[in-house]
């Protein structure tokens, strides 16, 4: 049960993080598929900004990656998974719901489908917008992300439970 609640929340903090970012869909162009990219990189008013968006999109992930490690080690600890293995399985189930939900809820439906995911200059580009193989190959990304977090948060929780 404790489990579900967990995901839950995961799922719904997920949410909220990509709402918010979405508010200027440049900030987000790292996350779109390429055909969709190369049309951003070769409209005039979005010349020098691409770039500043790689740069910023990766700092963004190498931050968030020890971030979630410890919250999800925390969420670990309060599941009651103390060991190495039991605490990596529960993470890594809690990282596969967030990137399940991520696929179906927030790609699949969401994105290709909403008018507010769309750059000026690319609105004539549905079929690229609702590209469903570009966001699962995201997924499956996801997935070796979520394996490693699930490495970090587990020895993370391994080491304090050696040193306390």
């Amino acid at each position: 049960m404790i489990f579900l609640l967990q995901a839950a929340i995961l799922c719904a903090l997920f949410t909220l993080i990509i709402a918010k970012g979405m508010k200027d869909p440049i900030k987000g162009i790292m996350s779109y598929p390429p055909a969709i990219r190369r049309r951003v990189e070769s409209l005039p008013q979005y010349k020098g900004s691409i770039k500043q968006e790689e740069r910023s999109h990766i700092g963004k992930k190498l931050v968030a990656v020890p971030v979630f490690a410890l919250v999800l080690a925390g969420f670990s600890w309060i599941s009651g998974a103390r060991t190495f293995p039991a605490s990596f399985l529960h993470v890594f189930g809690l990282f596969l719901a967030v990137n399940l939900w991520d696929l179906v809820v927030l790609d699949w439906f969401w994105f290709c489908r909403s008018p507010k995911f769309r750059i000026p200059g690319t609105e004539d580009m549905d079929k690229e917008y609702r590209d469903l193989l570009f966001h699962f190959w995201g997924f499956c990304k996801g997935v070796g992300i979520g394996a490693v977090v699930s490495l970090l948060s587990s020895g993370l929780l391994a080491l304090l439970r050696a040193v306390f």
